[in-house]
């Protein structure tokens, strides 16, 4: 009978919802080797599988409404010193998108400019949303594109002022950062696909993820 989750693969379907069910609590492929039995090479391909399906689904998310709030991160080896400011030396730049009450969006970006990061907002954020930000320049300029927009000014030691913050999307970045860690470095090429795990986690954080996952896998099976 075909294996609804894997064509032409030699793993039963069992095997396949146990491995699931390990990827849904987050161990990580070495964890999941030694509890399945299997080669650590074939849940590496599993696993990147996995996360190719996380990846078109959290670009195929809807666009944030109420009030958003947007924020750059950096990841990457410790700040190399005399190397200060956005786009630091050595660091994976990512920007995000928080609604506050509901999903989070994450991109890796070459730059921190108004055109990259307001390109990225038009294209996530409903127009009738409220925005909040840093006082970064790159921000400048929403209110002309529609948005409602606050500042909180962190130069001054401003962090929030009445429900103007962006405390949403600073707190994904430490779940980010400390999730990440545990891999102990992560190779440029793949650092995406855990990144956005990361974001769809965060936005499942209510949902039965062992169950969205083997939905996903019967609509698209590991080839």
């Amino acid at each position: 009978m075909r294996n609804k989750y894997a064509a032409r693969s030699r793993i039963s379907e069992a095997k396949i919802r146990e491995i699931v069910r390990y990827f849904a609590a987050d161990l990580t492929a070495l964890q999941t080797a030694q509890l399945s039995g299997l080669n650590r090479n074939t849940i590496n391909r599993f696993y990147r599988a996995l996360r190719e399906r996380l990846l078109r689904a959290c670009e195929a998310q809807r666009p944030m409404f109420g009030i958003v709030e947007v924020d750059e991160s950096f990841f990457g080896a410790r700040r190399v010193k005399g190397k200060r400011g956005r786009g630091a030396y050595g660091k994976t730049v990512v920007f995000g998108i928080f609604e506050r009450d509901g999903q989070v969006y994450t991109e890796i970006v070459s730059d921190c400019s108004k055109p990259t990061l307001q390109g990225i907002i038009r294209g996530k954020v409903d127009a009738s949303a409220v925005i909040n930000s840093d006082g970064w320049r790159g921000y400048n300029g929403l209110v002309d594109l529609g948005y409602g927009h606050y500042r909180v000014d962190h130069s001054k030691d401003e962090f929030t002022r009445g429900r103007v913050h962006i405390n949403g999307i600073e707190g994904f970045w430490g779940l980010a950062k400390v999730r990440l860690s545990k891999f102990k470095g992560l190779p440029k090429h793949t650092f995406h696909l855990h990144l956005k795990e990361t974001e769809w986690r965060y936005n499942h954080r209510r949902s039965n993820k062992y169950k969205t996952l083997l939905s996903y896998l019967r609509e698209n099976p590991v080839s």
